[in-house]
């Protein structure tokens, strides 16, 4: 999440201007994954990107780059059966209510961080405290300001509460107590940017945010240098193929500032924002492809599969949530611009 006095990590709106914007830094990266220079697998399957019919700015930008490689690109409209997924080797960049549905039929195999992996990092990295509870933990034992948000499929809006008494107010009242939400320290973030690392290498990346609002631009030297430092430390705790939201913090002790750690996303619903287009496709089609090129390594970040939803998409498609980009916290003070987390909907 960005911004003001934002509990460090992100909000997710929608899909907002100047997101995906092409042109920033690039790593000179060669094409990875199961995927050739000719749109198809190694076992000479076509590969077929689907998209999810809200045309966000970075879903274009990854059509257009899957297109450039000779992919096939198909918007998922309608049931998953009209589309025939046959032989061919399956990629998805979209929301993940959508996801949960075609996983099955498609055989994708998605790729996540694990919940805990924000609050398993030392504070040398996220400059703040952070912690995985419950829902019914926190509202009983919080008694203090801080950002509360879901770690992964965003099922109530992040926001800055100043109780657990506030949480149990501003939450909907069909959540389980048990639900998995994150605790954190309020923090302000001066600028976030985005990195999309591949195989423990920053492969493209891009500033996202300055003060909350959103800014794309070039990814700079200091956040690609403190990318691979954490890289190098906690990458193993990583999928293979991963977005990274990193941002400028202020020490309250020394007024000066530092770097941190925002969260980790799903690469296949991450918005591009300046990041090379090219770059971010091999990423996504690492994180979202067929369910039988996950190597072991990766097995165990593989999203459950929501086997009792059933695998149907209305007409028109399901409506998500585009993406990771700053919005406006819910249950913030009145007249304060805090933003939270998205998105998650992280497309």
């Amino acid at each position: 999440m960005s911004g003001a006095d934002r509990a460090g990590d992100k909000v997710s709106g929608a899909d907002r201007a100047g997101d995906g914007m092409p042109g920033a830094e690039t790593a000179g990266a060669e094409t990875t994954g199961a995927e050739t220079a000719g749109g198809e697998t190694a076992g000479g399957e076509m590969s077929v990107l689907l998209t999810s019919p809200q045309r966000t700015s970075t879903t274009l930008l990854m059509s257009e780059a899957a297109a450039r490689r000779g992919m096939e690109v198909r918007v998922l409209d309608g049931p998953p059966e009209a589309l025939a997924p046959g032989r061919s080797g399956h990629h998805w960049y979209g929301g993940p209510l959508l996801a949960d549905r075609i996983a099955l039929p498609f055989g994708l195999g998605l790729l996540e961080p694990a919940d805990a992996w924000l609050a398993d990092l030392p504070e040398e990295f996220t400059a703040r405290r952070v912690v995985l509870t419950t829902l019914a933990e926190a509202r009983a034992s919080l008694r203090r300001p801080a950002f509360v948000k879901p770690p992964g499929d965003k099922s109530f809006p992040p926001a800055v509460y100043a109780d657990g008494g506030r949480l149990a107010e501003g939450m909907p009242g069909r959540l389980p107590p048990d639900t998995a939400v994150l605790v954190s320290d309020v923090v302000s973030f001066a600028s976030e940017f985005r990195l999309f690392a591949l195989d423990g290498r920053i492969v493209t990346g891009s500033r996202y945010a300055v003060y909350g609002r959103l800014d794309p631009g070039p990814l700079p030297a200091g956040a690609r240098r403190f990318g691979e430092r954490l890289l190098a430390a906690a990458g193993e705790s990583l999928p293979s193929a991963v977005a990274v939201d990193i941002g400028l913090v202020t020490d309250m002790d020394t007024g000066r500032d530092r770097w941190a750690v925002v969260e980790a996303n799903m690469p296949w619903f991450a918005h591009s924002y300046a990041a090379e287009p090219d770059r971010v496709l091999d990423v996504v089609l690492r994180a979202a492809g067929p369910l039988r090129h996950v190597t072991e390594r990766d097995r165990r970040f593989l999203r459950p599969r929501r086997s009792e939803v059933r695998a149907v998409v209305p007409a028109g498609g399901i409506r998500e949530e585009s993406g990771t980009a700053p919005a406006r916290c819910r249950g913030s003070a009145p007249g304060s611009d805090v933003p939270c987390e998205r998105r998650p909907g992280n497309g």
